[in-house]
């Protein structure tokens, strides 16, 4: 499979900016501690998400992070398109060469592309029923229920 985990960091990067919005400044330094990644990184899919119209960025002092759009008008797939953009070929991709002398070779694309255009499909389609502001809920809920024990 080719999901990399610039989808899952684009999760938890939208999450904190709202779970964090109006208490901290949520910047790549920030995110980047919560992700535990480098800020480098988290700044290639503030690009990302920008480009794809989910969030904006602003720069300097007071800059920051915020939604573009409300999270309950974001999926889990449009968030998934902006950062992981899959290639022509699909999400799932064949070995290079497979032998043309061998019957399994020669005819295993024809025996699974429509197998596996079939699951993209409905995993893209679980995706889109998926909002970002549930992902938000669910994580308030666990911060706060954590904060009583």
């Amino acid at each position: 499979m080719q999901i990399s985990s610039r989808f899952t960091i684009a999760i938890q990067l939208l999450t904190c900016i709202e779970v964090y919005k109006g208490d901290s400044q949520v910047n790549s330094e920030f995110i980047s501690y919560s992700v535990g990644t480098n800020p480098v990184i988290i700044r290639k899919i503030f690009g990302q998400l920008k480009a794809a119209g989910i969030i904006n960025v602003q720069r300097g002092g007071n800059g920051g992070v915020s939604l573009a759009v409300p999270a309950d008008k974001i999926t889990l797939y449009d968030i998934y398109r902006a950062v992981d953009s899959v290639e022509a070929e699909g999400l799932f991709r064949f070995h290079e060469n497979p032998s043309a002398k061998c019957a399994v070779g020669r005819n295993m694309h024809s025996v699974m592309d429509g197998r596996l255009k079939k699951i993209q499909g409905t995993l893209e389609k679980e995706m889109s029923s998926m909002l970002l502001s549930d992902v938000i809920i669910d994580m308030r809920y666990i911060i706060e229920n954590e904060q009583v024990k």
